[in-house]
């Protein structure tokens, strides 16, 4: 029972961040790319890919608000697809953590906006393509770079680990 306290807390602290980040954004063509998804791999690498998943579901739906919600209800599509992304990276980080993050960035960069060729159109897709990866690949490294520092500090690794 107390290690669900310690979840929660870890859920709310990181989805702050993630809000805090979805306010730092990344030119492109939709307002919703920002750096909200390293928080998210964060909570993957600490927490597990379930709360990583909640805390990028949560934090694009924050980052689409912040920026008007230009795709209007398929932001929520999006949302899922960072879940299952956050989630896989979460899953990969365990066994080898530069394939977790190479995944991350080329599933978010060119998997990711695939659905939208058919509910947009190709010149969308090939639009968003840089900054989608611009922005996977800073919101990657900074969470590589961050996760071993967090997990190596004592509080950290007392606080949340089983």
């Amino acid at each position: 029972m107390r290690n669900r306290g310690k979840i929660i807390s870890g859920l709310a602290l990181f989805t702050a961040l993630s809000a805090a980040g979805a306010m730092i954004k990344v030119p492109a063509l939709i307002g919703s790319v920002a750096l909200d998804a390293f928080p998210a791999l964060l909570a993957a690498a600490i927490l597990g890919g379930g709360a990583g998943a909640v805390v990028g579901a949560l934090g694009h739906l924050l980052s689409a608000m912040l920026g008007g919600f230009p795709l209007g209800p398929l932001h929520f599509l999006i949302a899922g697809e960072m879940a299952v992304l956050v989630w896989i990276y979460g899953e990969l980080y365990k066994r080898h953590k530069l394939l977790a993050g190479g995944v991350f960035v080329l599933g978010n960069a060119l998997i990711a906006p695939v659905p939208f060729i058919f509910l947009m159109n190709f010149g969308f897709f090939i639009g968003m393509v840089p900054s989608l990866f611009v922005g996977s690949i800073l919101n990657t490294a900074i969470a590589l770079v961050l996760t071993p520092r967090l997990v190596s500090n004592r509080f950290i690794a007392r606080g949340f680990k089983q």
